[in-house]
């Protein structure tokens, strides 16, 4: 196992303290962390593929993941579920490697049109976060603008009406789309397209500073 060394330096000191090696972690903020704890977590990634999963992992969290047509949703199912997190090499490693698998934690989200999900008894969640974004069983993302993009904008919005006075105008047009753009948005239903619509037009009136009621086309065009 590779394990990490540190030395430190004080400011009024010419020299470099000794070098230290740590067992068992690195300080938290350190910027040897990210790799560190990829190099640490990678032995877990292995293990997963053995089990002819696709998954995800970032930071602390994991996931696992299978794409499959209707037709192959028992063996599917049953491949996924199989997976003997509890009492597998999955779980010694974790163990050995003082981690532990939350199952209080642990959501099981299966994605689907209404129709396919409808012939399907499983006790599965409505939604399920990933990575800060909240992805649905239907994947129209209503939790996702209801919650998280509505609130966050509405606070823009806010701000947006102090900023011009100490900035340019220049760069909030730049700022402004990239707040909602997003390629997970892609063949939305248009019920969420337009309520991400309705979003953007609120910005683009604080960005400028018009009034609710102007007409927002000609906005847009000097917003690009």
């Amino acid at each position: 196992m590779l394990l990490p060394c540190f030395r430190v330096k004080s400011e009024n000191e010419i020299d470099w303290s000794s070098w230290y090696t740590s067992s068992c972690s690195v300080p938290q903020g350190s910027v040897h962390g990210p790799l560190v704890f990829f190099m640490y977590t990678t032995p877990l990634s292995t293990l997963i593929s053995s089990c002819s999963l696709n998954h995800q992992l970032y930071a602390d969290d994991t996931r696992l993941f299978v794409s499959f047509l209707p037709t192959h949703f028992d063996s599917s199912i049953d491949r996924l579920q199989n997976v003997p997190i509890s009492s597998s090499r999955i779980s010694f490693w974790m163990t050995a490697n003082l981690l532990t698998c939350k199952s209080s934690k642990t959501e099981f989200l299966l994605i689907g049109l209404s129709k396919q999900l409808a012939k399907f008894s499983l006790n599965t969640s409505h939604f399920a976060r990933n990575v800060g974004f909240t992805f649905d069983e239907h994947l129209i993302f209503s939790d996702q603008i209801s919650s998280a993009i509505t609130v966050f904008i509405s606070f823009h919005v806010s701000v947006h009406t102090s900023i011009p006075k100490q900035l340019p105008l220049s760069p909030l047009p730049v700022f402004t789309p990239s707040l909602i753009t997003a390629t997970l948005y892609h063949n939305l239903p248009n019920s969420q397209i337009t309520r991400l619509q309705q979003i953007q037009n609120s910005l683009a009136r604080s960005v400028v500073k018009a009034p609710k009621s102007s007409h927002i086309n000609p906005i847009l065009r000097s917003l690009h």
